[in-house]
């Protein structure tokens, strides 16, 4: 498929940045949608003089996302958030939005349009993020029956928020938290596998209308995250069993914080497995070779090593 002109919601994030760099790579003339396009400059570096252009943009307001829209050849919708605050609810973003970029995408003429889910997505889900993320979905086929689903695991990479979540953690305390025993399956990716998916899919005319989801090549549970995390960063830790009933009370004291590290909504995420199905379209499907997490940790979370990264093992 030729695109030529691609505009990206949500472009500034964790994995915005890899997907601008990847159509930036293709000759793409990226527009990248953001609500602040000063603190998005950076992202002009990774393409040509004038190739990516961040621009303001509020994706709850039709005409604005209509606007953004305007011109381009496909759409791609990264917005996301694993918490809400105030006005910025699921539903406002991953339902709401969602709709309003894939109507205005299809209103344009676009050719083709990636929308990221997540693992898990479902009406039926115990979290109300999962649940959001489904209804997305729909509202999504709804407006733009050929987009392009994609669901990623847990993501990582040098700028993830769960491995540096909890190697900060280790970093300041004796122990870590195995919420249920640490039994729930996750199956973490690469953050440039992801990267790599959403645009080839975009490109790609036989991905149209299909749901792909990515995970790493290995499922490991909760614990066997967290043991993988400490031998990374060479420290010695308790890994101490905490219930879910004890991790709510813990995650509603800590949904008094401004940036809580857990959530009442994200302690019911932990209690269903996150792991790609057994009959889903994946990585390979695309053409990708999953990168295994024990390749790419060492490259960043060193910093949490007693000594940088050439500190030895410690027990503080």
């Amino acid at each position: 498929m030729n695109l030529r002109r691609v505009t990206v919601f949500g472009g500034s994030g964790f994995l915005g940045r890899y997907v601008v760099e990847r159509l930036a790579d293709r000759d793409v003339v990226v527009q990248v949608s953001v609500r602040d396009p000063e603190a998005a400059k950076h992202l002009k570096t990774l393409g040509q003089v004038s190739q990516v252009t961040p621009i303001a943009c509020d994706i709850k307001d039709p005409d604005a996302v209509r606007r953004a829209v305007a011109g381009s050849d496909a759409v791609i919708n990264l917005v996301g958030i694993l918490a809400e605050r105030g006005k910025q609810t699921f539903k406002a973003l991953h339902v709401d939005a969602a709709g309003t970029i894939a109507t205005a995408a299809a209103e344009s003429g676009c050719k083709s349009l990636g929308q990221v889910s997540a693992i898990g997505a479902s009406r039926t889900a115990l979290s109300e993020y999962s649940r959001s993320k489904a209804a997305g979905e729909t509202a999504v086929r709804e407006a733009f029956s050929n987009a392009v689903l994609v669901r990623p695991s847990v993501i990582f990479g040098p700028e993830d928020g769960f491995f540096n979540l909890f190697g900060g953690m280790a970093r300041m305390l004796p122990a870590l938290p195995l919420f249920g025993g640490g039994k729930t399956r996750f199956q973490p990716v690469y953050v440039a596998d992801v990267a790599d998916a959403i645009v080839t899919a975009l490109f790609d005319s036989e991905s149209a209308g299909k749901t792909y989801e990515l995970g790493g090549p290995e499922v490991y549970t909760f614990k066997e995250l967290m043991e993988l995390l400490l031998r990374e960063i060479r420290r010695d830790r308790m890994l101490v069993s905490i219930p879910f009933f004890v991790g709510d009370i813990q995650a509603t004291f800590a949904g008094l914080l401004p940036n809580p590290p857990v959530t009442r909504d994200s302690m019911k995420s932990l209690r269903e497995d996150n792991v790609v199905a057994e009959d889903a379209l994946t990585l390979g499907d695309l053409g990708i070779r999953a990168t295994p997490a024990e390749m790419i940790l060492p490259t960043y979370m060193h910093r949490y090593r007693k000594g940088g990264r050439l500190g030895r093992a410690s027990i503080s």
